[in-house]
């Protein structure tokens, strides 16, 4: 009669355990879970704002070259000019 009452204590002692083990390992994934999506909108922020700058520096170049590719033809337009006049 103990064995059977012990046995089923210990029985009902585990099934305890399992339930509270099954709640530990459901708040660790909903933990890491949170923790991934943090990260990842964090690396997606910082992609984002690395393009914008990228992209800002791709424009100014841009100008730039076209700025310079338009004084050159000033200056190509001027000496056919020149030439042309004399």
């Amino acid at each position: 009669m103990k064995k059977i009452i012990l046995s089923l204590a210990f029985a009902a002692v585990l099934a305890s355990c399992q339930d509270k083990t099954k709640e530990k390992l459901e708040e660790a994934k909903d933990a890491v879970t949170e923790e991934v999506t943090a990260t990842v909108d964090s690396a997606k922020a910082k992609a984002e704002a690395k393009l914008d700058t990228l992209k800002e520096k791709a424009n100014t170049k841009i100008d730039s070259a076209k700025l310079k590719g338009v004084k050159k033809m000033e200056e190509a337009a001027k000496k056919l000019k020149e030439s042309v006049n004399k």
